[in-house]
């Protein structure tokens, strides 16, 4: 072969066993020894283990700090591509952290600062990974294993995969199905003008170099011959614009795969930062078959204080008529929000206070007080029942820079002083109506003056709900604000305008 072909071919050959290696400085690069996510702290311990091989791998264990006692936790180990490291689990770290599945990352042989000169593309790096995973088996702090791997990675654990079958769930990102296809692949992404029968000479020749250099034979290095005898749930992924691997690969494997199986494409390159939802994906995923552990934490008793209304007595001094108007206020949120019905709901006296409770209780769960139809991020007040002509109004005020205003009502034209009361009624005769919002809900849509038959047979689509610290702290407002009405015996009255 003439000189300038073998360079272009050693190129390649570098491309594949060797190339660019990362170099980095774990306390720069990696989460701190002790660090906070969403309030709470978590640390990271660095271990080395000694391969097959006897080459050290440098290795890092993302953990909540403290562990909790006696409740053994699943771990993720990630697996990074042909040119990563460790850094490349940072994001891993903070989407499976707060759902107390902990984080193992590694660099494998010939990858970041552990031993090594070669990388194998998922051979030897298989092997690296059962040494992670017999290390996990014995620490008796974990529980369920569960594999992420990108590129190369990908590849390890769906090798690895294939012999234990002990192993939860995996996540394979951006795999190639057969090593050899993808080199003749690479040959025509990157323009490499040679005639095909050069291209199968320089192939073979390829093969016998890297066998000879980081001892595996290119041909052996098929996906697509482990994925019909592998049972482990997988969730695939590729970017649809990856043109180093190309998205049909992950299609042949997804279909010759015999476990319970997902695919996700996205937008991106091989080398893009993947989207949330695709994040998204991967934590519920994880969730579903690492099965962690329901950890009671600051907020767990807030949901219980919603509920408890104190040492309330029924009948001790007190107007139940306040009661009835305020479970009217409820069971309207609950009527508007599930039906386009602009007809006032009611609530029957004959029952008493300790039923009307006992009905209200799921009336105002996290997710019915929620109006799923509309953004997250809507601060607009909702009106729960439609407002009869000259009657003023209640509502309950939020906004982002103020939290503390939750459960707070005012009045529509009403002062300071009148604003602060907690509960107001109109009075119209012997009639009262009040409004009472159990939490400041997401803008609601306009109900029309005349709703068609199709759109009372709508449903609520759902979308991402608000995180579950927010939502105790609204479900809070409603205990504190019904405290303030029944202790207080708040009954702020209102004329109707002439």
């Amino acid at each position: 072969m003439p000189i300038f072909r073998i360079n272009m071919i050693d190129q390649f050959i570098n491309f594949v066993i060797r190339p660019p290696r990362a170099e980095y400085n774990p306390d720069q690069y990696l989460w701190e020894k002790d660090f906070t996510l969403a309030g709470r702290s978590y640390k990271r311990e660095d271990l080395e283990l000694k391969n097959a091989r006897g080459h050290t791998l440098l290795c890092s264990h993302y953990l909540p700090s403290p562990l909790p006692e006696d409740t053994p936790l699943p771990c993720v180990i990630y697996c990074h591509g042909n040119s990563g490291c460790r850094a490349d689990a940072n994001e891993a770290a903070v989407i499976l952290l707060p759902s107390y599945i902990t984080v193992f990352t590694l660099d494998f042989s010939g990858s970041g600062l552990s031993d090594g000169d070669y990388v194998s593309l998922g051979w030897h790096e298989r092997d690296d990974l059962k040494v992670v995973v017999s290390y996990l088996r014995s620490n008796k702090n974990i529980s369920r294993i569960g594999l992420w791997g990108r590129s190369m990675g990908a590849v390890t654990s769906l090798l690895y995969g294939a012999e234990d079958p002990s192993i939860a769930g995996m996540v394979l990102d951006s795999a190639f199905s057969n090593l050899y296809n993808l080199m003749m692949e690479l040959v025509d992404v990157y323009k490499i003008r040679l005639p095909k029968f050069t291209v199968k000479m320089a192939v073979q020749y390829m093969r016998r170099v890297i066998e000879k250099k980081a001892k595996f034979d290119i041909m052996d290095l098929n996906c697509l011959q482990v994925a019909p005898k592998t049972y482990i749930p997988a969730l695939f992924g590729h970017a649809s614009d990856d043109r180093f691997i190309q998205s049909h690969h992950s299609d042949l494997i997804f279909k010759s795969y015999a476990g319970d199986k997902n695919i996700i494409n996205f937008d991106g390159d091989h080398n893009s930062s993947r989207p949330q939802f695709y994040y998204d994906s991967v934590s519920i995923f994880f969730y579903n078959v690492l099965h962690p552990p329901q950890i009671s934490t600051a907020h767990s008793s807030k949901l219980e204080k919603y509920y408890d209304l104190g040492d309330l007595k029924v009948g001790a001094g007190m107007d139940e008529s306040l009661l009835y108007e305020i479970f009217t206020g409820l069971h309207s949120a609950r009527t508007d929000a599930a039906s386009s019905s602009s007809v006032p709901p009611s609530v029957s006296t004959a029952k008493s206070v300790d039923e009307l409770l006992s009905e209200i209780a799921p009336v105002t769960t996290v997710d019915s007080m929620l109006n799923e139809n509309n953004t997250p991020g809507s601060l607009e007040t909702s009106h729960l029942q439609d407002k009869p002509n000259g009657q003023n109004e209640e509502c309950c005020s939020y906004t982002s820079s103020n939290r503390e205003s939750w459960g707070r009502c005012s009045s529509l034209g009403g002062s300071d002083e009148e604003s602060s009361a907690d509960c107001t009624a109109a009075d119209n005769g012997h009639q009262k109506t009040l409004k009472a919002f159990a939490t400041p809900l997401r803008s609601m849509k306009k109900k029309s003056s005349e709703p068609s038959k199709e759109d009372k047979k709508k449903t609520t689509t759902p979308v991402p709900k608000k995180p579950k610290s927010e939502k105790f702290e609204k479900l809070e407002a409603l205990s504190k604000r019904l405290r303030l009405c029944f202790l207080r015996r708040v009954n702020h009255r209102r004329q109707r305008s002439s």
